[in-house]
């Protein structure tokens, strides 16, 4: 398997790259696959689309998922995550903006891992990158992906 990626999720270009910025910053040097939207995404995920004839078995190490996304909401996207054998462990952070209680509890009822919201002030957002790296890329153990 190829170095462990990041598939972020995320349709606003300054979310984007204050997150990579983060990263670069706390050194997380993974690869990060940039999608716009939740059809990207699931495209990417499922090698269709645009992304048809990628190697379906090497799945991202982490998702870090936007709810607000145009075409296919991020609730709907980790639906269909949770939804298929080959990605149901795939470990899923919602990073979103939104402060609507109701996300939270339906992100967590979808199946979400964890849900943070985006810190407004860049070194707080910072700080949250390096806690997200350093848990869901060091740390965090899944299990052994199977075919299907």
């Amino acid at each position: 398997m190829s170095e462990k990626t990041i598939l972020l999720v995320e349709d606003n270009a300054d979310d984007e790259a204050l997150t990579l910025r983060a990263f670069a910053k706390n050194n997380i040097k993974n690869e990060v696959v940039v999608t716009r939207d939740g059809a990207e995404a699931l495209d990417y995920l499922f090698a269709q689309g645009a992304y048809e004839g990628r190697d379906v078995s090497i799945l991202p190490q982490l998702v870090l998922l936007d709810l607000k996304l145009p075409k296919i909401d991020g609730l709907e996207v980790l639906r269909r995550i949770r939804g298929a054998e080959r990605t149901k462990f795939l470990p899923v952070v919602i990073l979103t903006s939104s402060r609507e209680d109701q996300d939270l509890v339906e992100g967590y009822r979808l199946g979400a891992n964890s849900y943070v919201r985006k810190p407004v002030n860049f070194d707080e957002f910072l700080e949250a990158a390096r806690q997200l790296g350093l848990y869901w890329l060091l740390l965090n153990e899944v299990p052994q992906r199977t075919s299907g």
